[in-house]
């Protein structure tokens, strides 16, 4: 393998408190256009269509920097946070809606190349309990997406959107240098990851996972960056300036991941991915006739605990058939192409119908689609494994620690 080839431990890349850092920022950045969507359309006088665009092409970046993560993962994750920001920075100079798409292309490369170089790295670090251990990483990226919406809340009445995004490219700086100078290059911890080859998934495998993720980036990414405006549009968006609804969700999802990081070290990924997918379909159209922000409040509790483990667990899943870098990389940006397809879906069957009610109808087939396939894909093939029992105890943690 090249990066092997080159001398360098498939492991290595920032320490895990940096890596951690750069995640939490991954998920704010990924989830940050969603709170101010509603400004931005006033703002721009986008209809629902058009503010689509936006998020077509931020998650079109996604996929496009997802796809070509490098085989050497720590370049990925540099390479990664400096995109972010450039494209942060231009956002916060964008006039319109073309302008702002460019941005949005460049900070969605920038996000892709950070989640999956990440979510790889750490499932090769911590092979034994690969599940647990990208709960636990991923627990970082979902503390991003609640503190988002809690920031720009408190931030934007005092301060204008371009401060805010200004220096919010800074912090992509500030994690990219720190990680580069706090490498785990020589902690040992990696090494041992050499011993295990990387395999070529089977066709089946690789449609199925591509599938897999496609739906579910879909599914999050409809429900969360459209969250804001159907609360303020049909359920008391008073509170917080319409972000209870989006605090709300992604405080449980974060919640979930924290407590299914212990529940995967004695539960199938599976059988927890398949539960999730069972309750989802049956909250998002229930979520779909929200009236009150109580209850869209309690609705989103309950679908953020049932959507908390799915990615994670279906990414261990992938990650513990040892692909290629690139191969993961390519299947995980997949989720990047279901997040801009679904949600512009979404905007185009909410300004036809005139009702972002109906437009629930995306997210819906999408849970019955993804808890299908989930039933289709084999379980994965048992590898070989000269790992010690590693569990992922340098993850910096909440007492339970959990893209």
């Amino acid at each position: 393998m090249n990066s092997l080839q080159a001398n360098e431990p498939e492991g290595a890349g920032p320490t895990a408190p940096w890596l951690c850092a750069g995640f939490l920022l991954a998920g704010m950045g990924t989830v940050l256009l969603g709170p101010i969507l509603p400004a931005l359309s006033q703002l721009w006088h986008l209809p629902d269509y058009q503010a689509g665009l936006l998020l077509f092409a931020k998650f079109i970046g996604a996929f496009v920097g997802g796809s070509t993560v490098p085989n050497r993962l720590r370049n990925g994750i540099f390479f990664g946070l400096f995109a972010t920001c450039a494209g942060l920075t231009g956002f916060a100079y964008a006039t319109g809606l073309y302008t702002a798409s460019i941005a949005l292309f460049c900070v969605g490369v920038g996000l892709g190349q950070i989640i999956a170089s990440t979510n790889i790295l750490a499932g090769r670090r911590y092979s034994h309990q690969t599940g647990a251990a990208l709960n636990a990483i991923n627990f970082f990226w979902s503390l991003g997406a609640v503190a988002v919406g809690v920031l720009i809340a408190a931030f934007l009445p005092n301060h204008t959107l371009r401060q805010f995004l200004l220096t919010f490219a800074a912090a992509f700086i500030v994690i990219a240098i720190g990680g580069r100078l706090n490498s785990a290059d020589r902690s040992g911890i990696e090494t041992v990851q050499e011993q295990i080859p990387p395999y070529a998934l089977a066709r089946k495998a690789a449609i199925g996972f591509g599938l897999m993720l496609f739906l579910y980036g879909g599914l999050e990414t409809s429900l969360s960056q459209w969250l804001t405006t159907f609360s303020m549009r049909y359920a008391d968006g008073r509170i917080l300036g319409g972000q209870s609804a989006i605090v709300v969700l992604w405080s449980t999802l974060t919640a979930g991941r924290a407590i299914t990081a212990l529940l995967l070290r004695r539960i199938r990924e599976t059988t927890v991915q398949r539960t999730g997918l069972v309750c989802a379909v049956i909250l998002i159209p229930a979520l779909a006739r929200c009236t009150t922000a109580m209850s869209l409040s309690i609705v989103c509790i309950l679908l953020g605990l049932s959507l908390s483990s799915i990615f994670p667990s279906t990414f261990a899943l992938l990650m513990r058939r040892h692909p290629h870098a690139r191969e993961a990389g390519f299947i995980l940006a997949v989720s990047g192409l279901g997040a801009a397809a679904l949600t512009w879906l979404m905007g185009i069957i909410s300004s036809q119908a005139n009702s972002l009610r109906i437009a629930m109808v995306v997210p819906f087939l999408a849970a019955i689609g993804l808890l299908a396939v989930c039933l289709w894909m084999p379980s994965p093939d048992p590898v070989p494994s000269l790992l010690p029992n590693l569990h992922p105890p340098d993850l910096p943690t909440t007492s339970t620690a959990s893209h």
